[in-house]
């Protein structure tokens, strides 16, 4: 029964959320959504709006700290997306949208627009890409851009033809096609860019140039601007957004904050010897009083991202139920606990002579991944999916 029931759930979900609409405002998620859309999450903090990051040591700049990235409207669009397939078991790589990754990273449009009153024929979109790894696999990459409504002047009667080419080269990447009446209205445009990422790696700057003509003869490149396409004044969340899908190896998270923050934190105060010998007993199973022979379950463990610190680097969630596993594994064994061979050995060993072996330990048996909105090193907004963050089940081994 509850199998049929996860797969009524999938399957209504995944009709749903199938592809990520195109940042439509009304269904963005505000900023308390997001901390509600934790894992178990209280849903009481909200992240901090943009400031200034403290400087990080080790490898990045630390002198002039860099305004906080502001997260696009897109992003925290997949983010709440994903959120809530971990919340039915569905594993975010199943959507069509996630193109199969484990971590999406958002590039802000960094070109300017020649200011000159002539026609805007060919328009450049630059990005800085020097963050993105070599060790990670590229499985998509697509360049997202808004197309206001043309202003002054009819929208082109025949179909618009839009062409992406990388800088300097003419052989196109991705092009796109519009009837009148789409080309009449506002939206998002977005194009393939993975061969012309892939062609620049390793690098750390892409250039991508835009044209358009209309019509079915040959190409007569239009004024961008009067197409809707011109950069000033454009708010950030219109910005051109390089949106680029990558498959990374399993990564631990204090991997990401050696990346992140130059070392790993520093580890808190051993707490009194009392404090750890009740602690080490309660996990391995001595008994020193009624409260350490409950029996290994799952117990609550609620993580606080801005307690510890961290809420300068990650966007969403602040905190999140991870559970932890506590409890005794005396003889017998409960069926439930999943013991290992071993374990029921070494807890059959402990029961007969204590003094000569230990008792097996409570430790999770199973673990499920959350999705983590941050901001990297380059100050660039990404969403990804890190393993083994919250305890589902518990047992001996």
């Amino acid at each position: 029964m509850n199998a049929r029931r996860a797969l009524l759930s999938a399957a209504l979900l995944a009709s749903l959320l199938w592809d990520l609409p195109c940042c439509l405002p009304a269904s963005l998620p505000a900023a308390s959504e997001l901390a509600a859309s934790s894992k178990g999450g209280r849903g009481r903090r909200v992240p901090r709006s943009p400031r200034e990051n403290r400087p990080r040591q080790g490898g990045h700049a630390v002198g002039r700290a860099l305004p906080r990235a502001e997260p696009h409207e897109y992003m925290l669009s997949l983010f709440r997306t994903y959120s809530i397939a971990e919340k039915l078991g569905i594993n975010a790589s199943f959507f069509q949208s996630s193109k199969s990754a484990n971590t999406i990273t958002s590039f802000v449009d960094r070109g300017r627009d020649d200011l000159s009153p002539a026609p805007l024929r060919r328009q450049q979109y630059v990005f800085d890409v020097s963050t993105l790894s070599e060790t990670e696999e590229l499985v998509g990459a697509e360049l997202r851009l808004f197309r206001r409504p043309p202003r002054g002047r009819p929208a082109p009667a025949a179909p618009l033809h839009m062409q992406l080419f990388p800088c300097l080269s003419p052989r196109p990447l991705d092009s796109r096609v519009l009837d009148p009446r789409e080309a009449a209205a506002a939206g998002w445009e977005v194009f393939d860019v993975r061969q012309g990422l892939r062609e620049q790696r390793p690098g750390k700057r892409l250039c991508l140039e835009l044209r358009a003509w209309a019509g079915r003869g040959p190409a007569r490149w239009l004024d961008l601007r009067g197409l809707g396409f011109g950069r000033r004044p454009r708010p950030p969340q219109e910005r051109g957004l390089l949106v680029v899908f990558t498959r990374a190896r399993r990564r631990s998270l204090l991997g990401e904050l050696r990346a992140e923050l130059g070392a790993p934190p520093p580890p808190p105060p051993p707490p009194p010897r009392r404090q750890r010998r009740t602690a080490f007993a309660s996990r391995h199973g001595k008994r020193h009083g009624k409260k350490s022979r409950l029996r290994c379950s799952k117990k609550p463990l609620h993580v606080n991202f801005k307690e510890l610190g961290w809420d300068d680097w990650i966007i969403a969630p602040l905190e999140y139920e991870a559970h932890h596993c506590e409890g005794v594994c005396d003889f017998p064994l409960r069926s439930h606990l999943e013991p290992t061979n071993h374990a029921i050995i070494q807890t059959l060993m402990n029961s007969m002579d204590p003094g000569s072996t230990p008792p097996s330990c409570c430790v999770p048996t199973k673990l499920t991944p959350i999705s983590i909105l941050y901001i990297d090193a380059g100050n660039n907004v990404v969403y990804k999916q890190y393993e083994d963050m919250v305890v589902e089940s518990c047992g001996c081994r």
